[in-house]
């Protein structure tokens, strides 16, 4: 089976090449490398499998879809990430990435047609909610400009479903930490600066719960979404909810460090709570979250070890 994999240079687009092709697949593989992070990153990210797939490196608006034609699976993970940067003028990049590819992919499987299209959302398209856990029948309200526009693909994998029976399944991923998280996402940073014996910034009382999910989980939660017949949209969690502030204290066990701690107050469109209600994607996709926060936090730990000299870079 031959699949794409766009955004496959970064956090969880690397892992899940990695696995699919441990797997057998036959992988193509896009990444424009855009300038949120890091290129260097990125390019670790992809240096044990780059000579394994079809790599092509150009933004997802500028390929030649008919590439479609040849291809079982489309793994659409590539977007423009990140809650408190979607606002202001950075809204239009947003739009651009995370609606526009969306669509332009969309019409290439209208044309052509796909055996499944596996789009990646993201817990932030719920907002803040009055009931926990969070279920996929229930009223999404996001509460930034980045929530927005996946919503807004979201809506589109399902507006082509059901006008033109496009296989499409939507993945609302929470709070995905592990091995190569973006340098910019809390845990990464809280890490690095424990490490350098400098301060970590928890911006609200650190009360605040997530639903925080190993990065191999979501993986295997997305590769079991393409290999299932389900469509539509399921929560991918990690099966608890946990404070920010005893996520922190993990981080110390795993580091060896106390961590120096400045509360600030909560920034504009993180949201106070969230919690996934998994029963959707345990019965229908099979998934079970394995790796419990302690050990996906050491494993994250040991890789930005064994990773300095390219982070610090």
């Amino acid at each position: 089976m031959t699949v794409i994999v766009t955004g496959c240079a970064g956090f969880i687009g690397s892992n899940l090449v990695e696995r699919l092709l441990e797997k057998g697949y036959d992988v193509v593989g896009i990444d424009c490398f855009t300038d949120y992070y890091s290129r260097k990153i990125k390019e670790r990210n992809v240096s044990g499998f780059v000579d394994e797939i079809t790599f092509i490196e150009k933004d997802i608006l500028d390929v030649d879809v008919a590439i479609i034609k040849d291809v079982d699976v489309i793994f659409h993970l590539a977007a423009q990430a990140g809650v408190r940067a979607s606002w202001g003028e950075e809204f239009e990049i947003y739009t651009r990435n995370n609606i526009l590819t969306t669509q332009r992919l969309l019409e290439a499987c209208k044309k052509y047609g796909i055996v499944k299209f596996v789009y990646t959302s993201s817990s932030s398209v719920y907002g803040n909610v009055n009931e926990l856990p969070m279920r996929e029948d229930m009223y999404p309200k996001p509460f930034s400009p980045y929530g927005v526009t996946k919503l807004a693909a979201e809506n589109l994998c399902e507006l082509y479903r059901m006008n033109f029976g496009i296989p499409a399944i939507s993945l609302r991923y929470f709070t995905v930490y592990g091995e190569r998280q973006r340098p910019d996402m809390a845990f990464h940073r809280f890490i690095r600066a424990m490490m350098d014996g400098r301060e970590i910034v928890i911006y609200g009382d650190g009360k605040q719960t997530r639903d925080f999910t190993y990065v191999g989980d979501v993986v295997d939660a997305t590769i079991k979404a393409a290999e299932s017949d389900a469509v539509g949209v399921f929560n991918i969690g990690g099966g608890s909810r946990v404070e920010l502030i005893e996520a922190v204290r993990e981080i110390e066990r795993a580091v060896g460090v106390e961590a120096k701690i400045r509360f600030e107050g909560a920034k504009k469109g993180d949201v106070r709570d969230t919690y996934a209600d998994i029963t959707k994607a345990k019965e229908e996709l099979g998934y079970k979250p394995r790796v419990k926060l302690g050990e996906g936090i050491r494993r994250e730990v040991e890789w930005i070890e064994e990773n300095i000299g390219v982070l610090k870079g």
